[in-house]
């Protein structure tokens, strides 16, 4: 387990120090943003142009890749991304920053493509889930490790910025100079939408749902938490606290998803959220510790619904077909997180901050209401149903390209990942110019063989020409001249050609040629 990690170390390191300077961002504009009077419709439009960024930039980021390689792609990338946050230092207009805020989140999912697909490359199949697990444990370390930060800067300047530049420029580090070679990377086949949708609507749902939940909390929860009065240090700390017990619960949730009805824990899970968001509606003003509790259970509630979604779908979807399935659920789950921060901003703008919490109760009341267990006859469940539970990270910090890591995947079989090579022309027209070029280059050195063999035997024997003697004969006119040829051929013919076979074959026609009397017609 040890080797697997050290083996992958610099790969770890940069996806720690990118959801480092990733998490520590978000929260960071909530919070200063919020402290300089800007309405919440902002706040949660930056959050959902970025992980719109996220979502369109996967297909661009394939095809960079591709032509330029993985470390230029990903030195390009975190170029792009520091960019970004440093001339927000110098650029106030909002509109500005929107633009800047989709450029980054475009850039940042390049580097997660780049890492996930590197990671699953050069990982076997029996250490997968291994490797798959510790790019989990690394990816929210960064998160958590990005909310906690703001604690270092008591101040509401740009400092944050700046730590958050030098950490985006820190994560190229450690791939720069990494020895590993390139892995390949497929551009995936276009994936029919409308049989996942019709296979598993429940999980679309799920996911939906998940997405607008999570969005929302990691650009208006520190929002809330400073409406309510919390200091920075404390808003931080409440951010930080939900994403840690996300993280730990996906085991011991994962535990009971292989247990039990997958579809009843969802419904459970959305009760325990519409019941807990009931408190924090406004009706009094809750002490700081009382807030750290429900923000870790909201954190367990929240963050383990995406895998119970993703679980249940790969339950119901035939095996050659997941990595297909992952990908649209990246996408619907991308979906969520746009429309989520903007939902929730505008009725935090215009009725309260405590709309957030009726938000997520919202969210968890439409849960209720449409997850049915009931409903979920099992007709299209998969043969090795059901499958393992993985717990995974938040994907909106990650890419479609992590699926490769998910152990119940098989990229080897899966016929939504056939490559597609778009640029290239069809085979039955590259074969026929790839053969009559190699038959052109054959015959041009046939021609160049013959014209040196004859420049040989003329030098050989100046009046013979090229019926000159061979070394067979016992005269010593006709041994001479052998000798005088045989040297010629294997100091010139062996230098250019590198073979005895000509040599040989130069011989023997001679040896006919001598052997013919002059009236005997040419062969």
């Amino acid at each position: 387990m040890l080797s697997s990690v050290g083996a992958f170390s610099s790969l770890y390191f940069a996806t720690l120090m990118l959801l480092l300077s990733s998490g520590l961002f978000n929260t960071f504009m909530g919070v200063r943003l919020t402290a300089i009077s800007v309405s919440e419709v902002w706040i949660g439009g930056l959050i959902a142009v970025y992980y719109l960024g996220l979502v369109f930039g996967a297909r661009m980021g394939h095809r960079l890749i591709m032509g330029v390689g993985h470390i230029r792609a990903y030195a390009a990338s975190a170029a792009i991304v520091t960019i970004c946050v440093l001339v927000q230092i110098l650029v106030d207009s909002m509109y500005v920053w929107l633009l800047l805020r989709f450029l980054a989140g475009a850039a940042m999912v390049v580097q997660f493509m780049g890492i996930e697909s590197w990671l699953n490359e050069q990982s076997d199949n029996s250490q997968r889930g291994t490797i798959f697990a510790f790019y989990m444990v690394f990816s929210s370390l960064g998160t958590v490790l990005g909310q906690l930060s703001l604690t270092l800067f008591p101040h509401l300047n740009y400092e944050p910025l700046v730590f958050v530049a030098i950490c985006s420029a820190f994560s190229l580090v450690p791939v720069a100079i990494t020895r590993r070679s390139h892995p390949p990377l497929q551009v995936p086949a276009p994936i029919n939408a409308r049989y996942y949708l019709d296979r598993v609507p429940l999980s679309m749902m799920v996911l939906l749902v998940a997405g607008m939940l999570t969005g929302a909390f990691y650009g208006l929860a520190p929002v809330y938490a400073v409406r309510v009065h919390l200091s920075n240090e404390q808003a931080a700390l409440f951010v930080a606290v939900s994403v840690a017990a996300g993280v730990l619960a996906q085991w011991p949730v994962g535990w009971l998803a292989d247990r039990m009805n997958r579809v009843k824990l969802i419904r459970i899970n959305a009760i325990c959220l519409l019941a807990l968001a009931i408190p924090l509606w406004g009706w009094f003003e809750a002490p700081f510790w009382f807030l750290l509790i429900f923000s870790a259970l909201f954190g367990i509630l929240q963050f383990t619904l995406y895998p119970l979604g993703a679980a249940f779908a790969n339950d119901n979807v035939d095996p050659e077909r997941r990595v297909g399935l992952s990908a649209i659920l990246y996408m619907v789950y991308g979906l969520g997180a746009c429309l989520g921060p903007l939902l929730a901003g505008g009725l935090m703008s215009y009725i309260g901050s405590n709309l957030y919490y009726i938000f997520v109760a919202a969210c968890g009341l439409a849960l209720v209401l449409l997850v049915r267990p009931q409903k979920v006859l099992g007709d299209h469940l998969s043969q090795d149903a059901p499958t393992t539970f993985v717990p995974m990270p938040d994907s909106l910090q990650s890419s479609a390209a992590a699926v490769a890591l998910d152990p119940r995947v098989d990229i080897s079989s899966d016929v939504s990942h056939d490559p597609v090579f778009e640029d290239l022309p069809p085979v039955e027209e590259r074969v026929p110019a790839t053969t009559e070029s190699t038959a052109a280059e054959r015959k041009a050195e046939d021609e160049a063989a013959e014209a040196t063999l004859a420049e040989d035997d003329k030098r050989a024997d100046p009046v013979v020409g090229s019926s000159g003697s061979s070394g067979s004969s016992g005269s010593s006119g006709s041994s001479g001249s052998s000798g005088s040829s045989g040297s010629s051929v294997n100091s010139e013919g062996l230098d250019a050609f590198g073979s005895a076979a000509d040599v040989e074959s130069s011989s023997a026609e001679k040896d006919a040629e001598k052997a013919r009397k002059p009236s005997d017609p040419a062969p």
